[in-house]
């Protein structure tokens, strides 16, 4: 039985900073962005959207009355967490109108939840066939104003629905993990805004990758040959590239020249949103799928996931028949297209504006966010979501 990713989509805000105009206001060359990190823009999030309402509003391009029928298992991965103690799982099965049958919770470990989640949920839809599950990939990376990690901002969420014969890839067996304790990014509850060791989580994530890789080729026997693309945790872009230039002389010339043609259309998403820490490695593999014009069904397609603190991870999947879907393709592409270019200016007051809820009662004006879901302010401590 062939267990994979059915349905997959992706939100993000309708507002972006471009990195040339954030280069130049920080006295920086623009190619240090654009060139060096591998960035042209970031996502900028209104205080009107968190992680329920932008998975929610990632779910409504793909969800229908069969999954709610059938979706008994929900699975969120976020590093930025709305509440100690619920989860952002139960807050989203209520807004999707999902059986109230059915577990939901929370995972977190750094950029890794999501990977997690769907480990969790291949191995569940393998037990119970007949049976859905929905994992979630979604966060917003905040650095903080003039930091070193300002330009890695962005935030987003990403949304795949788990099942038997899959329509978009299905996985290929082996998944070889690595962890270790590791102080290369890191945020306290205390914080909105992470603590990262830039130099020294850049070596950890390419010692991880080798890892998991070279376990992988020694327990299933495959090498680089044998896959038609790789895909990456992408906090940003450049990233990715310093973990395929590890391993790239593996493959003959030919080959070499294939793998670096997929990445570049698999990082078209990931340079215009930014960082998604758990949805960055899942934006990654939408963005080949959907922007590739060489894959074909049967490809081999090779994901490596990375939680700082740490945990790595590398398996493979395989593209099935419906992995190209033309609708969600334009949608996704209009979304993207259409945003909103901020000033810096503009950027900055936003991302101030966008702290800690710490208040019982706020109201926050939405009539500016053009999205189905957001958030509309709190009561009694409560957040109070609305659906357009």
């Amino acid at each position: 039985m062939n267990v994979g990713i059915d349905k997959m989509s992706f939100y993000s805000s309708d507002m972006y900073l471009d990195m040339v105009d954030l280069a130049h206001a920080r006295n920086e060359d623009p190619n240090k962005y654009l060139i060096g990190i591998g960035q042209k823009k970031m996502a900028v999030i209104p205080k009107t959207q968190d992680v329920v309402t932008m998975a929610a509003n990632a779910c409504l391009k793909i969800i229908d009355d069969d999954d709610r029928n059938k979706i008994d298992l929900i699975i969120f991965g976020t590093e930025t967490g709305i509440d100690n103690s619920k989860s952002a799982a139960i807050y989203l099965q209520n807004m999707l109108g999902l059986s109230r049958r059915g577990r939901a919770f929370e995972i977190k470990q750094a950029c890794y939840g999501a990977t997690a989640g769907l480990q969790m949920a291949k191995e569940y839809v393998e037990n119970n066939p007949e049976k859905k599950a929905l994992v979630i990939g979604a966060d917003i990376a905040r650095y903080g104003i003039d930091t070193p990690g300002e330009v890695t901002q962005g935030g987003g969420a990403v949304a795949m629905v788990i099942s038997a014969n899959p329509s978009i890839a299905e996985f290929e067996g082996t998944s070889t993990f690595y962890s270790d304790d590791v102080m290369d990014f890191w945020r306290p509850l205390y914080r909105t805004e992470a603590v990262v060791d830039g130099h020294y989580s850049n070596d950890v994530y390419v010692d991880f990758f080798k890892k998991t890789w070279d376990e992988y080729k020694q327990i299933t026997g495959k090498n680089l040959e044998d896959f038609s693309a790789m895909t990456f945790h992408l906090p940003y872009v450049k990233m990715g590239i310093k973990a395929l230039r590890a391993i790239i002389d593996e493959a003959s010339e030919e080959h070499q020249d294939k793998l670096k043609t997929e990445f570049g259309f698999g990082k078209v998403y990931n340079e215009n949103i930014g960082n998604l820490y758990t949805g960055s490695l899942y934006l990654n593999f939408l963005s080949l799928i959907n922007n590739s014009d060489q894959l074909k069904v049967g490809d081999r397609i090779g994901l490596f996931s990375y939680g700082s603190g740490a945990q790595g991870e590398f398996f493979a999947m395989n593209l099935c028949k419906g992995f190209k879907n033309s609708e969600l393709i334009s949608q996704i592409n209009a979304d993207i297209n259409n945003r909103k270019q901020v000033s810096v200016s503009e950027y900055e007051t936003i991302f101030n504006d966008w702290v800690p809820i710490k208040d019982q009662e706020l109201s926050f004006d939405t009539s500016k966010d053009a999205s189905t879901f957001t958030l509309k302010g709190v009561k009694n401590h409560q957040r109070i979501y609305d659906r357009k």
